[in-house]
């Protein structure tokens, strides 16, 4: 059982569908596993076990009676605590929330529930999600599981934690400024931020509507690139409630080494650590030798995004006060303190309209560069996970917030480790709706980059396991 446990998700899909196990065998070793780890990362806070290992038993009776299974049927799995979940407790972070249940599912959740998941519980998040730290005033602080005096990143760090430490197959995570993509660089797994509308957000913390509601798409988070492709089939496509989301076209990628292949190592807003920088400088000498054609540049207008994205972010202050009330919270996060603080300057209708005006003209210089390439390879920060509370350069964050300014798509493998045996990731970046592009360069760098270390948490529960 451990052996199946630790392949992609269509591997344990397929074992369970061809009754090879059970759901409820797959479902216990799960839980097994989040109960040797869990104490020591603080990643699921809401576990719903008893329920998942009823709902286990009853899709095993389904396979039985031979009622048609979905694609991820009797499959166990967690959702990030930013996401609805009807039958759970949803705090979004927030105190105001810490009994609440929503009645319903958010859209992503309700559609893998369809295809047959079922939830074994909530993975932590930041308050509303908006922090790179996660850490709330309702269930406290993640780890990361490298090493647990370090964040986990956020605001997806509980399911990237998990994930880390191979105790959830997957998980939706949700990325406004890099709230996907960060957590997987720092925890040394996958995850994809799709286009914006490509997916509905319908039912996540940070609503569909107002200023910044573009910037905002749930993804998959996973432990392989496979599955990435699996899970984002299952909740890409609109739903009639999120006025951002329409019908992506869908493509199937060209020979990858015929692509036209941009990078660069700096962004030229924030140098990366020499760990990064070598890491990736690796990784471009070694797709050259192996015949792809790369050429170092920048999308016209990158420099913009430390300017421009913290001015939308401030521009919509009302969002969050909004959610502070509707919550009933009345003791805030430190983590989300300096936003507020921030918002009460209330930018002028002039300034707002200028903010707008800003942002479309960046999007629309920034779009030219696919003219020239079909995919950008860049760091997904300029540093490794770092500790707890400490210091943070937002202008690192740009990696990310510059493609949620865009809204383009872009995937994030581990490519390496730095002198701390720290993880390192490669973000790859296409153009709109082309997740294709990036999803098989991700598929191709992860079979081909050398296999890395699990983190300390991981090898410790093997131990235990082992003693057991």
């Amino acid at each position: 059982m451990d052996e199946l446990l630790d392949n992609p998700l269509a591997t344990i899909a397929e074992a369970i569908r061809t009754k090879k196990t059970t759901s409820l065998a797959v479902t216990r070793g799960f839980l097994d596993r989040i109960d040797m780890v869990n104490p020591a990362l603080n990643a699921l806070v809401y576990s719903t076990a008893e329920q998942a290992l009823k709902l286990a038993e009853k899709a095993d009776l389904a396979l039985k009676n031979q009622e048609p299974p979905g694609k991820l049927h009797g499959v166990p799995i967690t959702i990030k605590d930013s996401l609805d979940t009807k039958d759970a407790i949803t705090t979004w972070g927030t105190l105001g929330r810490k009994d609440f249940r929503p009645g319903r599912d958010a859209t992503c959740v309700a559609r893998l529930r369809d295809a047959g998941a079922i939830i074994m519980g909530k993975t932590n998040t930041p308050e509303f999600t908006m922090s790179f730290q996660t850490s709330n005033l309702v269930y406290g602080t993640t780890k990361n599981p490298f090493d647990t005096q370090r964040t986990s990143g956020g605001s997806s760090g509980g399911a990237a934690a998990l994930i880390a430490a191979n105790a959830t197959p997957m998980d939706i995570g949700t990325d406004t400024g890099g709230s996907i993509r960060l957590p997987c660089h720092f925890c040394g797994i996958a995850g994809i931020k799709p286009t914006t509308g490509r997916v509905p957000c319908t039912g996540n913390a940070l609503p569909s509507s107002g200023l910044y509601a573009p910037l905002t798409q749930p993804g998959p988070m996973a432990r392989y690139v496979d599955d990435l492709r699996f899970i984002l089939d299952i909740i890409q496509g609109p739903d009639n409630v999120d006025p951002h989301c329409v019908p992506g076209a869908t493509y199937e990628c060209d020979d990858v080494k015929t692509m036209r292949i941009a990078y660069h190592l700096d962004n030229g807003i924030c140098t990366p650590t020499d760990s990064i920088t070598s890491t990736l400088a690796s990784i471009v000498d070694f797709m050259k030798r192996e015949g792809f054609t790369l050429s170092e540049a920048r999308p016209t207008g990158l420099e913009m995004a430390g300017l421009i994205f913290p001015r939308v972010i401030g521009a919509d202050g009302e969002v969050l006060k909004a959610l502070l009330e509707d919550s009933r919270t009345d003791t805030v996060s430190p983590n989300l303190k300096p936003s507020i603080g921030h918002t009460r300057q209330e930018p002028s209708a002039a300034e707002i309209a200028q903010t707008i005006n800003l942002w479309h003209n960046y999007q629309s210089s920034m779009l030219g560069f696919f003219d020239d390439f079909d995919l950008l390879i860049c760091p997904v920060n300029a540093r490794t996970a770092h500790k707890h509370d400490e210091h943070e350069d937002l202008n690192a964050y740009t990696y990310t917030s510059a493609y949620n300014l865009t809204g383009w798509p872009g995937a994030v493998i581990r490519a390496g480790q730095d002198e701390l045996n720290l993880p390192i990731g490669v973000q790859i970046i296409a153009a709109p709706f082309r997740e294709d592009r990036c999803l098989t360069m991700a598929k191709w760098l992860e079979t081909n980059l050398s296999t890395f270390a699990p983190p300390p948490v991981y090898a410790g529960r093997q131990e235990l396991e082992a003693q057991t």
